[in-house]
């Protein structure tokens, strides 16, 4: 069974007025099999909990580790992360003029498996993934998320996450922006990933409506860097009813 071990983790980031503390002390552990919530209001420290374990240059961690299988991660590079079975899906997924899709996707894939697909198989591969995100397979010709709307650009990085196949993916606000289909279809997609049973997703979110397709194991609410609250399946329901404001009070109260 593998793992992805998030301890004690402290993360800053540079700003105008000196270094600021992001994350103060997060403990968390995803194992193979499990989809894991991370929900909390704006400024929570959401995002900054996954690009700090992608290896994004802007955030440092200062204390704590992120360990996959016993590997500590903020030893690696962010390819080096990605080879060892990581993979985050951007809440903003950038656009790459020149690049096509079809290019990145095999040079990934030839990335992270050590070995470069066969063109015949993979053509096809790649056409089966773009069908079942509902994108057509011209897509694969044109660069990498360039004029794509919101909804596409979210489908085509679950087809890179079918793709890729890696051991865990962070889902970074996957289902912001997304109109009812697409909600549906990229659900659908992260369902498939799981599905084989030795796979681990954290799925970030604001809101509970992703989570009505997608069933989570366990959620944390996040609040002020941290860790808060945490439960099953019925606390994204109190979160739907409540909010937030209680876990926002409680952490301002112990601050």
């Amino acid at each position: 069974m593998s793992e992805l071990r998030i301890s004690g983790l402290h993360v800053e980031v540079e700003t105008e007025d000196g270094p600021k503390e992001i994350l103060k002390g997060v403990d968390l552990t995803v194992g193979t099999g499990e989809v894991h919530a991370i929900m909390g209001p704006n400024g929570s420290g959401k995002s900054t909990l996954a690009y700090s374990i992608a290896g994004h240059p802007k955030y440092h961690i200062t204390a704590g580790s992120v360990t996959l299988d016993g590997t500590e991660l903020s030893t690696l590079t962010v390819d080096e992360r990605a080879r060892a079975g990581l993979y985050l899906a951007m809440q903003y997924p950038v656009e790459v003029p020149g690049v096509s899709m079809a290019n990145f996707l095999r040079t990934a894939k030839t990335a992270v498996s050590g070995e470069a697909p066969k063109v015949r198989t993979w053509v096809k591969d790649v056409s089966e993934a773009f069908g079942r995100v509902g994108l057509e397979s011209s897509f694969a010709a044109r660069s990498l998320n360039e004029g794509f709307s919101g909804g596409e650009k979210k489908r085509a990085e679950i087809a890179q996450l079918e793709l890729l196949n890696p051991k865990f993916a962070i889902l970074d606000e996957t289902d912001s922006g997304l109109d009812i289909d697409a909600l549906r279809i990229v659900s659908e997609g992260v369902n498939r990933y799981t599905a084989a049973g030795d796979r681990g997703v954290l799925l970030i979110t604001h809101y509970t409506r992703i989570l009505n397709y997608i069933k989570p194991d366990f959620v944390h609410v996040f609040v002020d860097g941290h860790i808060v609250a945490e439960g099953g399946a019925e606390l994204a329901d109190r979160l739907e009813i409540e909010g937030y404001d209680k876990f926002v009070k409680a952490a301002k109260a112990n601050a």
